[in-house]
């Protein structure tokens, strides 16, 4: 199977991108987030999409974009207060949320990969989080139970990638990404450098080419901060 393709564009169109669809966008804050997709997305018109991803981006960059153009009906995310549209789709009932403990979130797609459909977490026992959740006692400790978590396609950003879609990405660029690529039923992964196989040290790559079904190489990113933080001189 031949993974490379040419741009944004082709891989969505090749993942046959529809309306209504649950995707998996990878990311921190603004950190590796896979930027490329999310502007092809946006001009796709695909609409009534579930995004699952740790943040909802900021008013014009990342997946804010979707949310301007209103292309999101629910979110599912660990924390969304840098984005003003959100909050106000969200307040004026247009935009359905579904809010995650970070660490939950995370486990809920690695478990989904792994092909674990439940497990037992004490995070949220005796909040709203846990609220319609069954909940266990295990060694005199309560825990609630969480489900796995699954997408239909899955938009990873890495820092390089092989033809065969091996991949590796850059320091904390790798956050949910990883744990993403497995958690779809068809992955597409931008990478800043595509290079032949056998040009990645096999013990380096953090995704392997496995979980991976299309794979591009974007350019002219712009990599923006979320919020710059300095020490005074």
């Amino acid at each position: 199977m031949n993974k490379v393709v040419r741009n944004a564009r082709e891989a969505l169109e090749r993942a046959g991108i529809k309306d209504g669809m649950t995707l998996m966008a990878g990311g921190f804050g603004l950190c590796g987030i896979p930027e490329k997709l999310i502007t092809a997305l946006r001009d796709s018109g695909v609409k009534g999409l579930t995004v699952i991803s740790n943040n909802a981006g900021v008013d014009d960059f990342g997946l804010g974009l979707l949310l301007q153009t209103r292309q999101i009906k629910k979110m599912i995310a660990s924390y969304v207060g840098e984005n003003a549209i959100f909050e106000k789709q969200y307040l004026d009932g247009e935009l359905e949320l579904e809010l995650v403990p970070q660490g939950t979130l995370a486990e809920r797609i690695r478990a989904g990969g792994a092909g674990i459909p439940a497990f037992y977490t004490p995070t949220g026992v005796g909040t709203v989080v846990a609220e319609g959740k069954e909940e266990r006692e295990f060694e005199g400790r309560t825990y609630v139970m969480e489900r796995g978590m699954w997408a239909d396609v899955a938009l990873i950003k890495a820092d390089v990638g092989d033809e065969a879609g091996n991949c590796i990405y850059r320091k904390t660029a790798r956050n949910f990404n990883p744990m993403m690529a497995t958690a779809a039923k068809v992955t597409i992964v931008e990478v800043e450098k595509l290079v032949p196989c056998g040009q990645l040290d096999p013990d380096q790559i953090h995704t392997p080419g496995i979980f991976v079904d299309f794979i591009f190489a974007g350019d002219g990113y712009e990599k923006r901060i979320e919020q710059r933080t300095t020490r005074p001189k």
